[in-house]
């Protein structure tokens, strides 16, 4: 099983960014559960949501503990929550940022885990580019899939072509395409 957990704030599309990574799985014949976590239900208040993976039925409910990957939807809360606690040595780390991980001063703890699993991508502003709104989720789960290899892009733009329609559906699917385009460049 391979467990995500997502972290931003209220209004980023935290729980839309799980639910799609779960359809984006489902695509591709897998089980899937998707399910948010948070307090105060308000625009800016930190939120957690999960997402678990497998090739077999998932019958475990609790929030994710250990983490394969933790996507953080806004950098903010590096120094507000303990975004990195449980993530596994081999685990990945998509942050949404412009600056680079020695820039946020995460360069030295991204070298201590594996090699090409850390990534900064400027999640919102691919969102603002393409869809006109500083809504960094779907750029993340694009580029999660280019970091992972856990799903494919043409899974990703299915969950989008399920969730939205017209020109709100093909401005995420260019972020997407964008987004996932600029990890694998990276990544070469």
């Amino acid at each position: 099983m391979f467990q995500v957990r997502i972290h931003g704030r209220g209004g980023q599309g935290v729980v839309t960014a799980a639910e799609m990574l779960s359809i984006a799985a489902f695509e591709e014949g897998r089980h899937a559960q998707a399910f948010p976590s948070f307090g105060s239900e308000r625009t800016g208040a930190p939120v957690v949501a999960f997402c678990r993976i497998s090739d077999r039925e998932i019958r475990t409910r609790e929030p994710i503990v250990e983490a394969d990957a933790v996507i953080i939807q806004d950098p903010t809360l590096l120094h507000q929550i303990a975004v990195f606690a449980g993530l596994k040595p081999e685990g990945y780390v998509l942050l949404n940022s412009r600056h680079s991980l020695e820039e946020l001063g995460l360069g030295e703890f991204a070298d201590a885990h594996e090699k090409g699993h850390f990534f900064s991508l400027p999640a919102t502003e691919i969102g603002i580019r393409h869809i006109g709104r500083p809504i960094p989720n779907i750029p993340l789960l694009a580029g999660f899939a280019a970091l992972s290899g856990l799903i494919r892009l043409e899974s990703v733009i299915g969950a989008i072509n399920a969730r939205f329609k017209g020109k709100v559906a093909s401005g995420n699917i260019a972020a997407a395409e964008e987004a996932y385009r600029l990890v694998k460049e990276a990544s070469c």
